[in-house]
């Protein structure tokens, strides 16, 4: 039974054998984590260090852009994104959290990014990322931006590979700025497995939900972390049978069209979303290690 339903969810995924992932990245052109360096030269080493691994991998990728981050490089490092030959979306301009702004305030930010991004890029965006993955709080404050979206011509960019790669990458460079190199390599041998088990829970709570697997959909930031371990993270994929694809093929997936309800405080996976609105009993992913969370909360801690 367990081989059958594997063979069909691999015949669902349109390759027998192969999974599917698209592979989309927030917070251009930098996060928050540290080093947090905007300066020309530091950002294009970055940025060019996370792409050339994705390229080489013929791995299609979506950004998602906040308008007002490092606004001396900003321009420039989005120019190595769109002649990698990769797709930017609308993070908003500030990232603010729907769920804690007024509407109007949230559709006027979005509004902002998308301006941000066109005077930068020439582009137009058709995909929007909600920041944090919170959509609205409730159902009243959703459908009314999601209204104002599809007025505006985007498609709303879900998530079902949710993970606290943002966490790791945190402690990860405070411990680059700190200058402690065994927690930096403490955080970096611990990050592939974590995203490892990520995958896994979603492949299995895939088939649970759905019935079947189907074109997954990661979300990853902007970090030094991902820069250092994208060849990595590429072969661990590879080795789960992954083929990469991009954001529009995979939102193609019926899949993407399952009711969604939801309209709670939370961010996180559609297929919590999904298994929300069946009513299924809720079963969470797996957790980054305690002392990854200890770790942050001490650094940010440092920060008050």
């Amino acid at each position: 039974m367990t081989r059958t339903l594997a063979l069909l969810a691999a015949a669902a995924c349109g390759a027998f054998g192969q999974r599917q992932v698209a592979i989309t990245i927030d917070d251009l052109p930098l996060g928050g984590a540290p080093p947090h360096n905007c300066e020309a030269n530091a950002l294009g080493k970055l940025t060019s260090q996370l792409l050339t691994p994705l390229r080489d991998a013929h791995a299609p990728v979506t950004g998602f852009v906040i308008g007002q981050n490092c606004p001396k490089s900003f321009a420039g490092s989005l120019r190595l994104w769109k002649e990698a030959g990769y797709e930017l979306g609308n993070h908003t301009y500030s990232h603010r959290d729907l769920n804690e702004t007024p509407l109007d305030e949230f559709e006027a930010d979005t509004v902002k990014g998308e301006k941000a991004l066109m005077a930068a890029t020439g582009q137009r965006p058709r995909y929007f990322r909600h920041p944090f993955l919170r959509t609205g709080g409730t159902a009243e404050k959703r459908a009314a931006f999601e209204k104002f979206l599809a007025g505006r011509g985007y498609t709303i960019a879900p998530v079902t590979l949710d993970n606290s790669d943002w966490m790791f990458a945190a402690v990860y460079g405070g411990a680059q700025v700190g200058g402690d190199a065994t927690l930096a390599k403490k955080v970096k041998d611990a990050y592939l497995p974590y995203m490892e088990s990520i995958f896994e829970f979603f492949e299995k709570r895939s088939v649970e939900v759905v019935g079947r697997e189907f074109p997954q959909v990661l979300l990853i930031h902007v970090s030094q972390l991902n820069a250092d371990c994208m060849p990595e993270l590429l072969s661990m994929m590879k080795r789960r049978d992954y083929a990469f694809v991009s954001l529009e093929a995979a939102l193609k997936d019926e899949a993407y069209r399952l009711p969604n309800t939801y309209s709670g405080k939370g961010g996180f996976s559609w297929l919590h979303r999904w298994s929300a609105t069946k009513g299924m009993p809720n079963r969470g992913e797996p957790d980054e290690p305690k002392w990854i969370a200890e770790e942050f909360a001490k650094q940010q801690k440092g920060k008050d």
